[in-house]
């Protein structure tokens, strides 16, 4: 494998016309040093895990040195924040370093956050904090393994550096990787200032670059809009199968190739909420959980509308009507297999709902009710699962119903039961989780980050030496406010 100093770089959006960007150098730190690392994602950039024992290589991430054949820049994009467009975003804190081609011919991007002030700051210091770089590191890596698409990170960098935000913080950098930074807003920058030759060429370096299967379409553009609507349908109920909540679903927060982007405020859910919300700046619950299949949508009606020069009017009505179906057929079918049906039946998606009114009702935790269905069976006895709703009788009437269905399909348990735990984490990444990890690597103790991140590539297995982390909350640990401050 190569060294760092050799990695093949290929930055084709370097390459797009000089508005697109404004080419900027990182700010480093002074005394960087490695927080994180994750030999994963070191794998698909064809860097040996070795590289990371170099002190070149937290210099290199740490924004004090920049790799040979990098070309740091900031994008340069608008967006919908919380419903109102604002044309003053960009890359404020970031620097997409480059793009690696690796030796699958893959590209990847390596985005650099915290890396200091660019001309897209406004009145920000450009930087970014060890609690959110930890939590990002974290959470992109745990909807990875769900099969979720996602950014994920290379490490972490931390520094000696303190950081204001609602208190002192340290100071810290996190490395991106993903297959595109472009995100709705690129496309909404380049509609409403005017700059449609612009935009036409954004638009053909996308589909060249991401969805080449559409390069010769004569309805290329038409073709491009409902892949996205597609990929983001089925983004929205993987989410929510997932209990993940984003927490800031802001136009310029969405991926144009459909993967988790932009991780701020996100929460798993515990009790079961529907309503959870669980960015505290949210005070309207304009992205509380139940509100993100339509927010999905409300953005891609966002892309629509700066797509309307390229695609016809009946075109993009027609592809934001599929939205709908996508996503549901989706979520009915990955559902099924949550609740361990092989069949599709039509009462399904009513026994489906009334499961989740229950845990709803009785406060039962989400992730683990789900994975603890799996141990049900066909036969009379009361199952544990049983033993986590204060409402025992509407619990045993639901099951009742459920073993019917299970008896229509003749499903055998021990089958069921493999199926499900492959559909049903036990696993996820709970805020209490994250924030212990934080605690202890603000005092200077990073291996919570190592362990979580082990235990999250492995999330439907058993894992008995990590039982603990599969625990409900302890008291402290439950309705922690994660604010957008990183």
């Amino acid at each position: 494998m190569p060294t760092l100093e050799s990695l093949h770089f290929d930055n084709t959006f370097a390459r797009l016309p000089d508005s697109f960007f404004s080419r900027v150098r990182p700010s480093g730190f002074v005394n960087p040093h490695l927080v994180a690392f994750n030999p994963e994602v070191a794998a698909l950039l064809d860097i040996d895990s070795a590289q990371a024992t170099r002190p070149e290589f937290a210099q290199y991430f740490g924004g004090q040195k920049i790799l040979p054949g990098s070309d740091p820049l900031a994008m340069k994009y608008t967006g919908h924040q919380f419903g109102q467009y604002n044309p003053e975003l960009g890359d404020g804190r970031g620097l997409l370093l480059g793009e690696v081609l690796n030796k699958n011919g893959e590209h990847w991007d390596l985005h650099l956050k915290g890396a200091g002030r660019t001309p897209y700051s406004r009145f920000g210091d450009g930087r970014a904090v060890l609690r959110s770089c930890i939590r990002e590191y974290l959470g992109s890596e745990a909807l990875h393994h769900l099969g979720i698409r996602s950014t994920r990170a290379l490490c972490i960098v931390g520094s000696d550096e303190r950081v204001q935000r609602e208190t002192i913080e340290s100071g810290a950098m996190l490395l991106r990787v993903a297959d595109t930074h472009i995100r709705f807003g690129h496309f909404e920058w380049l509609y409403h200032s005017g700059q449609h030759e612009a935009l036409k060429v954004l638009a053909d370096y996308v589909i060249d670059r991401h969805f080449p299967e559409l390069a010769e379409d004569t309805h290329r553009y038409s073709r491009f809009l409902g892949e996205v609507v597609k990929r983001t349908a089925t983004l929205m109920a993987q989410w929510q199968l997932a209990g993940f909540a984003h927490g800031v679903m802001n136009t310029d927060n969405f991926s144009i190739t459909g993967a988790t982007f932009d991780y701020g405020p996100y929460g798993f859910l515990e009790a079961y909420d529907p309503g959870f919300i669980c960015n505290h700046s949210d005070h309207s619950g304009r992205y509380a959980f139940n509100q993100q299949p339509s927010i999905g949508l409300w953005n891609l009606n966002a892309l629509a509308h700066a797509l309307s020069g390229l695609v016809e009017r009946d075109a993009l009505i027609a592809h934001l009507q599929d939205y709908e179906g996508h996503l549901v057929g989706h979520y009915a079918s990955v559902m099924r297999q949550k609740m361990g049906l092989q069949e599709e039946h039509p009462e399904d998606r009513e026994l489906s709902i009334a499961f989740l009114d229950l845990l709803m009702k009785n406060g039962a935790d989400y992730t683990r009710s789900f994975r603890a269905l799996s141990s049900v069976t066909r036969g009379t006895e009361h199952p544990k699962l049983r033993d986590d709703f204060l409402d025992r009788e509407a619990f045993d009437a639901w099951l009742v119903r459920y073993r019917e269905r299970l008896a229509r399909e003749n499903s055998d348990d021990a089958a069921r039961k493999i199926i499900m735990n492959r559909a049903n984490p036990k696993y996820v990444l709970r805020n209490y989780l994250a924030q212990v990890a934080i605690d202890k690597a603000e005092a200077g103790d990073y291996s919570e980050i190592e362990k979580l991140r082990q235990i999250l590539q492995r999330p439907f297995d058993e894992q008995p030496e990590s039982e603990s982390y599969a625990a409900l909350p302890p008291d402290w640990g439950r309705h922690l406010e994660i604010s957008c401050s990183s």
